[in-house]
């Protein structure tokens, strides 16, 4: 098990780096999130992504589509892994503070 220093809080995460509790998540934690996946600043189309996924994570338990995640962002799937180069599963999951999608390698 490993952990991740943000300020003077030290999160677990496991051993790809999602956080282990995502009730411990919030805005400082997905920027050092995103910063582990190559995003060095999370502008508004990185929010609205991330924003999504966190609320349909915490009204399903499951990480959303990527059809789905596409059609209620209006964002092409290009687009999205130009805001999270590691892409939609690994780094838009991992810094929503989501478990790590099963099928994600």
């Amino acid at each position: 098990m490993s952990a991740i220093k943000i300020g003077n809080r030290e999160i677990e995460v496991d051993d790809d780096g999602f956080i282990k509790d995502p009730n411990s998540w919030d805005r400082d934690i997905a920027a050092a999130l995103a910063a582990t996946e190559g995003v060095a600043e999370l502008g508004d189309d990185h929010w609205k992504v991330v924003n999504y996924i966190r609320e349909y994570y915490l009204n399903f338990q499951i990480a959303p589509m990527i059809r789905k995640l596409c059609k209620e962002t209006g964002f092409t799937l290009k687009y999205i892994y130009e805001l999270f180069p590691s892409g939609p599963a690994k780094g838009a999951c991992k810094t929503a503070g989501l478990p790590k999608p099963l099928g994600c390698v």
